[in-house]
């Protein structure tokens, strides 16, 4: 077994402590996991059902609680060795917790429930608050996910204005080149399975195998043949058209699409002299359609000046909308690209009168890794107890941040059936879970006692997610 696959190692240290610290008499705990704001209004959730299948589907095993108890003894921390032995003798090592949960792809607004987590055992009420470090990670999908979704609704406006086919363009306009730039494998696929939940262009080949594994996508994203600058550079600079050509003759065939980094010493040079000129019959001849990519310089001057100079090599058309298409050749930008580079180019290039068709975008950092918790400030929090038989609120409220106050209750997400809108709502004290009138519940059970009962399927993620509810 690999040495992090020990589920009651995957928290915090101080969790080990918490079953000691709830009042006498709690026999059962309540969570909640919002975002508090950030940078977006609405956030796209995604991400849960990976975690789950993952981290919680194989049963605790005393083998596991053997080595836990190990570390905490010699890491200065107390642990609930007999808890978790009866979780695993009475309960065969599936842990006691019921998570609900909006379903994958719902935008759903800041400051409103996405997921709550319950315990289901009375002997067991300690087991959310330690899953807690494990529960929260799904921050992240979620935001790449909308971080993704908003570039997404960026880039459907600019289509919806220029283009004839705005949405047979939309789904290929923004590309994964995050893989390289995330800190483990494991963030690459679950941030790049985010990505794709709104686009179907990646180049993070382990998003395919998560969206295969964990979401029932046999081919969940798509790529083409694509230079690098060491397969250009290692012809020499005096060879840079034969690199070029070298392209073309082994990927240039009718309908296809071959992207090629033309930066390696003067974009424009490339473009206007090998490209636009001593390759132009043979561009057009290969029936397919050459993708320059800069790769360099400020991404707007970069991307407006090469549709210039490629459209003095192989002209445009004129569109239904008033906007030129160029013949041929398009455009991707993937350096220095982000949510405000995306939008201010393609201002650039409509006000120069060219359609959205012509440019597309990869994203790499900027998707996958120049983000974090306070992004869209996410937060997991306890926010009832039941002690001596009875619910009661627990919450925090702190007079230096009124930002941190924290919900209070057993809450569900509600929609109204009159206009759609969403309500984080505490039920009675009483237990009582009757829905109050003209709403239904906008959450569902994904897991209970170790049973995924609710699994999803990205083609409905993505539904969920272009349909914007």
């Amino acid at each position: 077994m690999h040495y992090l696959d020990n589920l009651l190692l995957d928290t915090d240290s101080y969790k080990a402590s918490h079953w000691l610290q709830y009042p006498p008499g709690t026999d059962a705990t309540f969570f909640y996991v919002e975002s508090r704001g950030g940078l977006h209004d609405r956030t796209v959730f995604f991400g849960l059902q990976a975690i789950l299948k993952d981290a919680l589907a194989r049963p605790v095993t005393h083998a596991d609680i053997d080595a836990a108890a190990a570390v905490f003894a010699a890491h200065g921390e107390p642990f609930n060795e007999a808890g978790w032995r009866d979780i695993v003798d009475r309960l065969g090592g599936y842990l006691p917790v019921r998570i609900r949960a909006v379903p994958e792809g719902s935008v759903v607004p800041t400051h409103q429930a996405l997921m709550t987590i319950e315990s289901t055992d009375p002997a067991a009420f300690w087991v959310p608050s330690y899953l807690e470090t494990l529960l929260l990670r799904v921050w992240y999908p979620v935001t790449v996910a909308t971080i993704s979704w908003h570039a997404r609704q960026t880039i459907a406006g600019f289509l919806q204005q220029t283009s004839d086919d705005p949405q047979g363009q939309l789904p290929f306009k923004l590309h994964d080149f995050g893989a390289r730039g995330v800190s483990s494998l494991q963030s690459a696929a679950l941030g790049g399975a985010a990505h794709l939940v709104n686009f179907l262009g990646t180049d993070t080949v382990s998003a395919l195998c998560l969206a295969r594994a964990h979401y029932h996508a046999p081919m969940a994203g798509y790529s083409i043949p694509a230079a690098e600058h060491s397969t250009i550079t290692s012809w020499g600079r005096d060879r840079e058209v034969d690199a070029y050509r070298n392209m073309l003759r082994q990927f240039g065939k009718p309908g296809a699409i071959v992207a090629v980094v033309s930066d390696s010493y003067d974009i424009y040079r490339a473009i206007s002299e090998h490209w636009g000129t001593t390759l132009r019959d043979e561009v057009i001849a290969s029936g397919a359609t050459l993708v320059i990519r800069p790769d360099s310089g400020d991404p707007v001057e970069v991307v407006a000046e090469s549709l210039r100079r490629l459209d003095e090599a192989f002209g445009h058309t004129i569109n239904g909308k008033g906007y030129r298409v160029l013949n041929h050749v398009r455009v991707i930008q993937g350096d220095g690209i982000n949510p405000d580079t995306i939008r201010a180019i393609l201002q650039r290039i409509t006000a120069d009168g060219y359609a959205a068709d012509n440019v597309a975008f990869g994203m790499g950092g900027a998707l996958l890794q120049r983000l974090d918790r306070d992004t869209q400030k996410f937060a997991l929090k306890c926010s009832a107890a039941r002690v001596d038989g009875a619910w009661i609120d627990v919450y925090k409220d702190p007079i230096t941040d009124a930002g941190k106050t924290s919900k209070r209750g057993r809450m569900r997400l509600l929609r109204r059936l009159d206009d759609g809108s969403l309500h984080t709502v505490a039920l009675p004290a009483s237990g009582d879970d009757t829905l109050p009138a003209g709403f239904e519940d906008a959450m569902v059970t994904v897991w209970e006692n170790g049973r995924l009962l609710y699994d999803q399927r990205l083609e409905d993620i993505r539904a969920r997610a272009a349909a914007g509810r």
